[in-house]
């Protein structure tokens, strides 16, 4: 039986919120970097328009928030938003400073020489980026730092399989103690204790048939927190992007909302425009009112994509601000300087997770949740776009502010029980892994996407429950493995999904049912769900 290891703080995926969360701290600590796969693999890395931050002299925090605010659907955490709107410039700040290359234009002196685009819900220009891969030049910097640094171990291909905490081994200590982390080279799970604890192990979308989001987006930490006793929030705000490339060769392949910021088109089939029927902002509104527009089209034409067109743009304008996009649809024969895009909704971003304060700390003391992992409140009902790798960079520097607070308080991890596999039996129906992970992903986009009925999450309800029994026997008689661990996670996820959008009688942000397709001021709140190992925290 292997021996645990002991750090100072362990933080569970690699992303900007971890990467950045990392930096932050200390160097005098000793810190575990664990990723999944390779280090810069996650949603970060694909991230293509760019981070909000009031950067222009004609815009204005309170102009940030307000769109914010307007975007959530009146369900934004009012507190929250100013947090992390008021510390934009800043974060855009220090990326620059960790070396991070935004796109420049010697015009813009208002901006301080950035070039700023807009993308849907934002009244400015705010949205600072590198081309069309800001989520790339973000992560490839800031791994090149962390890299660098003596203090922190870096953990690749090693996979979360459950949190430690006092209160699950029932001894007094009652804190995150640490985690289970499965070494997916030589199958051994490894016994990590720490300090202090983060989760930044980004979204849920893997949850869903059809998704712009890498292969790790399974909902581990959402999943790991919420068995260990903590709430989790607005899990049904389930963002599907827009438009995503609707290609065999590429399917998961972002067409970035700066796209339609820069004038990109919405057509259907016939070549005519169609989102004014829907919103006056047309291609420039939220994106919940943009997916299920082109939702109700393709369903009303029964089409199997629609179309997003840039071609009337000048074909240098258009290579020089979305080269990335440009050169993977040139590879995929379509030329988007001269003809239109296909593109279809695909499931992007998860506004709900674990309920955190404004310090980044979960219910679990010792626990903090950063990145789309958690819930902070920013969001609301639907999230802004480019709010997201803002409310990364903020809340990583909240939550590195608190560590380095309460280093004094924080008690060394007590001898904990090492992983036991001696009672579990190698698996003869793999078979079952891979198909109830389709099963799974197949009728949560079936019976809850972007349009939902009662009907439809009652159905949904039922299938999950003979699923999650299944892989309960399954996960307590055989070896974990990376497959059976996410699939695990996402029957948990998506368990929550469900249960909130049945709590949710209206029609909210991304929340859309066609029971209640109405917005029901009673309900202006967040859906917390509480678990039954629940216990408030004592500070």
């Amino acid at each position: 039986m292997s021996q645990a290891h002991r750090f100072d703080v362990l933080i569970l995926g690699s992303g900007a919120a971890g990467l950045s969360l990392a930096l932050r701290l200390p160097a005098s600590l000793s810190i575990a970097l664990v990723s999944k796969r390779d280090l810069s693999e996650g949603s970060t890395l694909y991230a293509q328009g760019g981070i909000s931050a009031v950067l222009d002299a004609n815009d204005s925090l309170a102009s940030h928030i307000e769109d914010t605010l307007d975007a959530g659907a009146d369900l934004c955490d009012p507190e929250r938003v100013k947090l992390v709107v008021d510390h934009g410039p800043a974060s855009i700040r220090w990326l620059f400073d960790q070396g991070v290359e935004f796109t420049r234009d010697d015009k813009a002196v208002e901006a301080g020489g950035y070039h700023l685009t807009r993308e849907g819900g934002h009244t400015h220009r705010r949205v600072v980026h590198a081309a069309d891969a800001t989520g790339k030049e973000v992560e490839t910097t800031l791994e090149s730092q962390v890299r660098a640094r003596a203090n922190i171990q870096i953990l690749e291909r090693h996979i979360a399989v459950d949190l430690i905490s006092g209160r699950k081994l029932d001894i007094k200590v009652d804190r995150c103690l640490g985690a289970y982390v499965l070494d997916d080279a030589s199958g051994e799970v490894k016994t990590l204790l720490a300090r202090f604890v983060v989760v930044a192990t980004g979204g849920a979308s893997k949850v869903y048939l059809y998704t712009s989001n890498p292969d790790v987006s399974t909902g581990d930490g959402i999943a790991m927190a919420w068995r260990a006793g903590c709430r989790v929030g607005n899990m049904e705000f389930m963002q599907f992007h827009p438009t995503c490339l609707y290609h065999p060769q590429a399917r998961t392949f972002l067409i970035t909302e700066a796209l339609r910021g820069e004038g990109g088109r919405l057509l259907l089939p016939n070549g005519k425009r169609f989102m004014h029927r829907f919103d006056e902002r047309a291609e420039l509104a939220p994106r919940d009112i943009v997916a299920r527009a082109i939702d109700h089209e393709m369903k009303r034409l029964g089409a199997e994509c629609l179309y997003l067109d840039i071609s009337h743009r000048p074909a240098d304008f258009i290579i020089e601000h979305f080269p990335t996009i440009h050169a993977r649809c040139l590879e995929l024969g379509i030329d988007i300087t001269r003809q239109p895009i296909p593109v279809v909704p695909a499931a992007h971003y998860t506004c709900g997770g674990v309920v955190t304060d404004e310090m980044a700390r979960a219910d679990l003391p010792g626990l903090y949740a950063i990145g789309e992992v958690a819930y902070t409140g920013l969001h609301g009902a639907n999230r802004m776009a480019s709010n997201s790798l803002l409310e990364c960079l903020v809340f990583a520097a909240q939550a590195a502010a608190d560590i380095e607070a309460h280093l004094g308080d924080a008690p060394l991890p007590p001898d904990v029980p090492c992983w036991d596999a001696s009672r579990v039996h190698e698996p003869d129906e793999a078979v079952v892994v891979s198909h109830n992970w389709e099963e799974l992903r197949r009728f949560m986009w079936d019976y809850v996407g972007i349009v939902r009925t009662n009907k439809r999450l009652q159905r949904a309800q039922r299938r999950i429950d003979l699923l999650h029994h299944e892989i309960i026997e399954y996960y307590g008689n055989f070896p974990v493995s990376n497959d059976l661990l996410e699939l695990r996670n996402l029957v948990e996820v998506a368990y929550l999904i469900i249960r909130s959008a049945l709590r949710r009688r209206e029609s909210r942000g991304l929340h859309y049912t066609l029971d209640f397709p109405f917005k029901d001021p009673a309900q202006r709140q967040p859906t917390v769900l509480i678990p039954d190992n629940y216990r408030p925290r004592a500070d």
